[in-house]
């Protein structure tokens, strides 16, 4: 038995097509179309339920990682442009061939549903990717609910700072650090002014003011950054974050926006 495509199931899934005559009646005899149909539609449902929801807390960083994998995945595969472009060189079968159902010589209602609705293999992949990934960021936003009987376990903290504004910097800006066991420094910030070049994160002893770069801010709230091994963080307890310019100097640009200090 021949099945219908994937990519037609989408969108049958989605409602942006609808089944014909022949379609309908292969999805009420074949157990496996049918399975695969109720799966896109959970899916579906799944993202209509979830625009409504607001104030949710920030997925975990492994969430994004893996949203980047699934489209790397998917831009890399390597019969994707050897089959974009030999599809796109081939004639239909279906622009010729009556669908099933269709009544008439010629009669082309299928195809004509398939050219406005097909999706390539490559964009199906990629919605399977974005469905997974919805998944993953519901999943995880249960995980966080305070009323979850079983929590999802956490990371050994060692040290931990809150970070507040320092010198001008606007006093709305603030976050915090936390240094995991295995050495690595997470950092929540929020808040912070915008600047022309970059924020650098610095660990700093008190005492004799010495200083070391531990990495940059991206764009998003958070970062997790790989601390030196055997650190000593009783001595630099201070964490930094600065702003810089891009003018290749390695040296603390003396413009603090945030600090706090470490304690165990």
């Amino acid at each position: 038995m021949q099945h219908l495509d994937h990519d037609r199931l989408v969108f049958l899934a989605l409602g942006e097509s609808e089944a014909d005559n022949g379609e309908s009646t292969h999805l009420d005899t074949c157990a496996h179309c049918q399975l695969e149909m109720e799966t896109l539609q959970q899916v579906a449902g799944l993202g209509v339920e979830t625009q409504g929801l607001g104030d949710l807390p920030d997925p975990p960083e492994h969430v994004w990682q893996g949203i980047t994998a699934q489209i790397r995945a998917a831009e890399e595969l390597p019969s994707l442009t050897g089959a974009v472009r030999q599809r796109a060189s081939e004639p239909t079968d279906d622009a010729v061939r009556p669908a099933p159902g269709a009544t008439g010589p010629g009669s082309t209602g299928r195809s004509r549903g398939r050219r406005r609705g097909g999706w390539s293999r490559w964009a199906a992949t990629a919605a399977t990717a974005a469905a997974a990934a919805a998944i993953g960021v519901v999943g995880s936003v249960a995980v966080l609910r305070p009323d979850d009987p079983a929590p999802a376990p956490t990371r050994a903290v060692v040290a931990s700072a809150p970070l507040a504004a320092y010198g001008s910097t606007p006093p709305a800006a603030s976050g915090d650090a936390r240094v995991f066991q295995g050495g690595q420094l997470h950092l929540h910030v929020v808040n912070l002014p915008r600047v022309a070049g970059y924020y650098e994160v610095w660990l700093i002893n008190p005492t004799t003011m010495e200083m070391f770069s531990v990495g940059t801010l991206g764009d998003g709230p958070d970062a997790l950054l790989p601390l030196p091994p055997n650190v000593d963080l009783g001595s630099y307890s201070v964490v930094d974050v600065s702003a810089e310019q891009y003018d290749n100097k390695p040296a603390h640009s003396g413009d603090s926006l945030l600090r706090g200090t470490l304690t165990g």
